[in-house]
C-alpha cells in the first residue's frame, strides 16, 4: 500500500522531517522558499496533507485546486492562514499547537514587557552610536514593572502565564478583559481581577495583548483605544498582526500619547509599516515569541502526530474543525 503525499509548505527541523518519511512520501521545501498561490497550488494539488506554519495561506481557492488534500497540520497555534469555514465546507481537517508553547511565550511576553518599560532598545541604539559621553540623572528613565498595574487584554493560557508572572513575580496589580470571564478559582491562581475593556485601557500602566485574531478582533486596539490609555503606559503586542491599527500606533508613539510599545507582530508580516521603523519609543522583534529550540520541535513534532494520528485511524491529537472527522 502506497504512502499518503505529504507537502511540508516551510522549511523545519530534519529530524522532523526524518519522522515524517518514515509515515509518508515527503515533499520537503528545507530551501525555505515563500510561495505564491499559483506556487502552493501547484506543490499541493496531488497531496493528501500539507504540513503548514502560520504563514501560507490554505482558502476556498487552494482547496478547489487541491481536492485530494485530506488534512492541514499547522505548527503554529494561531490558525488564522486557515479559512476554517472552507475548509470545513470542502471536507479537510485543520489541526494547530496549542499548549506546546503557552510557557516559552508568556516568558517572552514578559521580557518584552520589560525592554519596552527600561527602554532597551533605544538605549542600546544610542550606545552603539557612539552617543554616551557622561551619566545623566534622566538618561533613558523609563517606567517602574514591579508593583506597576499589569493589563492583560485576552486571558487564555498565555495570558494567564503572564499574569502569573506578573503577580507573583514582581508584585504587580493585574487586571484583564476577555469575551469571558475566568472561573474564580483562575483569577485566584492569577491574581487577576476582571474589568470592562475601557477601564483595562484607562487603568493599565502596562498593557499585554494575547488575544487570538479574528474579524472580531481586528484593530481591537486603534486611535481611540490609544486614547484611552496614560500617557505614561506601554503596550505590548504578542497575539497578531492586525490585532492593533500599528499606524495609528505609530503615530501615538510619534506624539508620545503612551510611552512605547514592543511588538513582535504586524500587519502584513513581513513587512513593517515604515512609520514604526522611524519612532525611537517601541521595541521590534520579528515573531519570535515561542522562538526556542525545545519549543519550536515540540511545537513541530505535535504537527507531525496530527499528520500521523489522521491517517492512522483519524485520531489527530488537536483538530480545530473535528465536525470532520465525522464525514465517511
Amino acid at each position: 500500500m502506497s504512502k499518503p503525499k505529504i507537502f511540508v509548505a516551510r522549511a523545519i527541523f530534519p529530524e522532523v522531517i526524518s519522522r515524517l518519511e518514515e509515515h509518508f512520501e515527503v515533499q520537503a521545501n528545507q530551501a525555505d522558499k515563500a510561495w505564491t498561490k499559483a506556487e502552493l497550488i501547484a506543490q499541493l494539488h496531488d497531496k493528501d496533507g500539507a504540513f503548514m506554519t502560520g504563514s501560507d495561506r490554505i482558502d476556498a481557492d487552494v482547496l478547489a485546486a487541491c481536492p485530494q488534500l485530506k488534512i492541514c497540520s499547522t505548527m503554529a497555534v494561531g490558525y488564522n492562514n486557515l479559512d476554517i469555514d472552507a475548509m470545513t465546507a470542502a471536507g479537510v481537517l485543520a489541526t494547530n499547537a496549542p499548549d506546546v508553547l503557552t510557557e516559552t511565550t508568556a516568558d517572552f511576553g514578559f521580557a518584552l514587557l520589560m525592554a519596552t518599560a527600561r527602554r532597551m532598545t533605544e538605549s542600546e541604539h544610542y550606545l552603539r552610536a557612539g552617543k554616551w559621553t557622561q551619566w545623566s540623572y534622566d538618561m533613558f528613565a523609563g517606567a517602574d514593572i514591579h508593583g506597576a498595574t499589569l493589563g492583560i487584554l485576552g486571558m487564555g493560557r498565555i495570558g494567564q502565564g503572564i499574569a502569573k508572572r506578573g503577580a507573583l513575580g514582581f508584585g504587580m496589580k493585574v487586571i484583564y478583559h476577555n469575551r469571558s470571564r475566568l472561573a474564580p478559582e483562575l483569577e485566584a491562581e492569577c491574581k487577576a481581577r476582571y474589568v470592562s475593556k475601557e477601564e483595562l485601557l484607562k487603568t493599565a500602566d502596562h498593557l499585554v495583548l494575547v488575544l487570538p485574531y479574528s474579524a472580531a478582533s481586528h484593530h481591537s486596539i486603534g486611535a481611540a483605544e490609544l486614547a484611552l490609555m496614560k500617557p505614561s503606559a506601554t503596550l505590548i503586542n504578542i497575539a497578531r498582526g492586525g490585532i492593533v491599527d500599528d499606524a495609528a500606533l505609530a503615530a501615538a508613539l510619534r506624539d508620545k500619547r503612551i510611552a512605547a510599545a514592543g511588538l513582535d507582530v504586524f500587519e502584513g508580516e513581513p513587512k513593517v509599516h515604515p512609520d514604526l521603523l522611524t519612532v525611537p519609543n517601541v521595541v521590534l522583534t520579528p515573531h519570535i515569541a515561542s522562538a526556542t529550540v525545545p519549543t519550536r520541535l515540540a511545537m513541530a513534532n505535535l504537527a507531525t502526530d496530527n499528520l500521523i494520528g489522521f491517517f492512522k485511524d483519524k485520531k489527530p491529537l488537536t483538530p480545530i474543525n473535528p465536525a470532520v472527522l465525522a464525514i465517511k
